[in-house]
């Protein structure tokens, strides 16, 4: 027993995200990014000195290396055995891994936040992992942008041509060489105070502006303006 679950570590902590990473970064490599409204981006980081990237879970695959130029940026992930994994990922991209959960460790992980943002990080969140359900943004977007004390930008990725996994999120790998539009929606400021009937109507409607955002990326492959952007 002692040897399989050495074993077991040494897959997890080890094995398992290089590999991972390596595939990333093999993919990565062909895609042919565009960039759109960079401008919201750059505005936010003007006025704020840093900004809370939202994206769904289904969708981050391809901004897992295209993020990894826009350092320094941290990103909470959880205390679990997988989150070890993910976290072993993210520091060899040269990200920051904020530990913690709304379940476990996360006041600790918010106040490291706080910290971060003043020192000038940008900050990633996955709105609606690690397991859903889909397409819904968790109030713990809302709590960092507000420990933050920065607007959150929707980070929108579609991809021309995708697999489609069999998950709780239907997780899409863009194809080698696909065309991949990341576009940057206008940011959306969280007030530092707000009741709770306040605080839920912010969030229904983030999560609206976000399903929007991503069903006029899909709809918009349809331009044919759209593939000659992209880069060759």
């Amino acid at each position: 027993m002692r040897i399989k679950n050495i074993a077991r570590n040494v897959c997890y902590r080890h094995l398992f995200p290089r590999a991972g990473l390596l595939l990333v970064r093999l993919l990565s490599r062909t895609y042919r990014y565009r960039m759109v409204d960079e401008v919201n981006e750059q505005g936010t980081l003007d006025d704020y000195g840093s900004v809370v990237y939202a994206s769904w879970h289904q969708r981050f695959f391809p901004g897992i290396t295209l993020f990894a130029t826009r350092k320094p940026i941290a990103i909470m992930i959880s205390q679990s055995r997988d989150g070890e994994m993910i976290a072993r990922v993210v520091d060899m991209l040269g990200w920051r891994s904020v530990r913690g959960s709304s379940t476990r460790g996360g006041s600790r992980a918010l106040k490291e936040i706080r910290i971060l943002t003043r020192q000038g990080f940008r900050i990633g969140h996955i709105v609606d992992g690690p397991q859903g359900p889909f397409g819904v943004v968790k109030p713990g977007l809302l709590v960092i942008a507000q420990f933050a004390g920065t607007p959150i930008v929707p980070v929108i990725v579609s991809a021309q041509r995708y697999w489609r996994f069999n998950s709780w999120d239907r997780f899409m790998v863009p194809k080698p060489f696909s065309r991949v539009v990341v576009r940057f929606a206008p940011p959306i400021s969280v007030p530092r105070r707000l009741d709770p009937e306040a605080f839920e109507t912010l969030r229904l409607d983030i999560e609206k502006r976000m399903k929007e955002y991503y069903a006029k990326a899909d709809e918009s492959w349809k331009r044919p303006d759209i593939m000659k952007g992209c880069a060759p």
